[in-house]
């Protein structure tokens, strides 16, 4: 399966992804074919409707404390649900769909997710610190929010002029 990332301002990014129902093969190779997009292009998060699959999945990859990313650390999250939110926190976020841009945003310090594997199995998760951040990140794509979204009125008019800047001077190198 061929897939490659929607970039802003791709209106697909801004679909509501629908819930999975049936946890088949198809669904494996999405699964399957997402891990390696999120991989080559340094991610540590990838939302399904990223690569134009408005289904609520999502998959993680959070560097250890060595920076490396073994696939056994990979997580599959279908269907999630912060089920409990606390603190707050401010992390300086990138996306994949919105290359080269980083801002402040502001998240939860701690989230507590319902979800299913891509078996779907019913599975509980308690997260803090980057792994939060990236549930939350990923969670607002199957939302249709992008973390630009979530910039002050003054950032995000900035924001739009440096990426109209940006498109223009890749179209016309």
């Amino acid at each position: 399966m061929k897939l490659n990332i929607v970039e802003y301002p791709d209106k697909r990014l801004r679909q509501i992804s629908k819930e999975v129902k049936i946890f088949d093969a198809k669904l494996h190779e999405i699964l399957d074919a997402m891990y390696p997009i999120m991989m080559n292009t340094n991610g540590i998060g990838l939302a399904a409707i990223q690569v134009a699959q408005a289904i609520r999945v999502l998959i993680l990859n959070i560097p250890d404390e060595d920076g490396e990313q073994p696939k056994d650390n990979l997580m599959e999250m279908i269907n999630p649900v912060i089920t409990y939110k606390d603190g707050d926190t401010i992390y300086q976020e990138g996306c994949l769909s919105v290359p080269k841009f980083y801002e402040d945003v502001k998240r939860f310090e701690s989230v507590h997710v319902n979800y299913q594997d891509r078996d779907g199995n019913t599975h509980t998760i308690e997260a803090d610190g980057l792994l939060s951040i990236a549930i939350q990140h990923e969670i607002d794509h199957l939302e249709g929010i992008l973390f630009i979204d979530k910039l002050s009125y003054a950032r995000r008019k900035k924001f739009e002029k440096e990426y109209k800047r940006m498109l223009k001077e890749r179209k016309n190198p």
